[in-house]
């Protein structure tokens, strides 16, 4: 993930003197109660792809609270789970605990870190909406002298900005926050811009230049709360974002959902996309 003072090709942040852990800072339990998580069929979908068959290691890259070291735990012998933020490690720690999932390793560390964290041959590489935080370029080139031959890089993410269409209520929420904290997406102490090259184009010029792209939507119902209580999970609305008026804003995006839809039901769709990358 960043590391102070350094500014990636892709773009991505204005200000460079972001440590990787304050990017999500308190949105463990969010991210843990209302983020939605990937579609089960990905994870078929890889595991049928590679050939997973239990045995072998696998890294998990900004593993966040675990969303898809988890899952992959049951595909491998083992799984290395990094991330750059304590909380979130704690959240994974516990929901592994409760799903009585026990080969992961979980580590505190961050992509920038890879060369150092005496890693043995990996099988698979797994990166859950977390790439567009790293210079991609030069993770794919450290992940090469790491991923054994056969081996893969997958990106799990719920696809690129505007595959998708917003839902209707979104600009609702959207009114709130810039009401709180402005109408640049921050991140961090400087603000974010979204990458304009996708992973695939990138991925393409790297040793893994062999990419398949597959996705799955589903239909997710939620209530105003829980719609309200995701926006503290995105490292552009999160507690350290909104400091004391975190509880008024989450207040307040409640009730412009109500007032946008009394019915209290918001429907949305969700895409999980997985791109698997191997040498050609």
């Amino acid at each position: 993930l960043m590391r102070p003072g350094r500014r990636w090709q892709d773009g991505c942040v204005a200000d460079t003197s972001n440590e990787p852990a304050e990017l999500f800072d308190g949105t463990a339990p969010y991210y843990a109660a209302y983020r939605p998580g990937y579609d089960g069929r990905m994870f078929t979908h890889v595991a049928e792809r590679l050939g997973l068959d239990g045995t072998g290691w696998a890294l998990d890259l900004g593993t966040g609270t675990g969303a898809v070291a988890i899952p992959l735990a049951r595909m491998v012998n083992s799984v290395i789970a990094v991330d750059p933020q304590p909380g979130m490690l704690a959240e994974a720690r516990a929901l592994a605990a409760a799903d009585s999932v026990t080969n992961i390793e979980w580590r505190l560390g961050e992509a920038a870190q890879l060369a150092g964290m005496d890693l043995p041959p990996l099988r698979l590489v797994t990166i859950g909406a977390a790439f567009h935080w790293m210079d991609r370029a030069a993770v794919a080139r450290d992940l090469d002298a790491l991923i054994d031959d056969g081996g893969a890089i997958v990106l799990a993410s719920g696809g690129t900005p505007g595959d998708i269409a917003p839902p209707p209520w979104s600009d609702t929420i959207r009114e709130v926050r810039v009401r709180y904290l402005g109408p640049e997406r921050r991140a961090g102490r400087g603000t974010y811009t979204h990458p304009a090259e996708r992973h695939q184009d990138v991925l393409s010029r790297s040793p893994f230049s062999r990419i398949e792209t597959a996705h799955w939507d589903r239909t997710s119902d939620r209530t105003a709360d829980e719609v309200a209580g995701l926006q503290l999970s995105y490292s552009y609305s999160s507690p350290r974002q909104l400091g004391p008026d975190a509880k008024a804003f989450v207040n307040d995006v409640r009730d412009a959902l109500l007032a946008f839809d009394p019915a209290g039901t918001f429907e949305q769709t969700i895409r999980t996309e997985a791109i698997i990358a191997r040498r050609l």
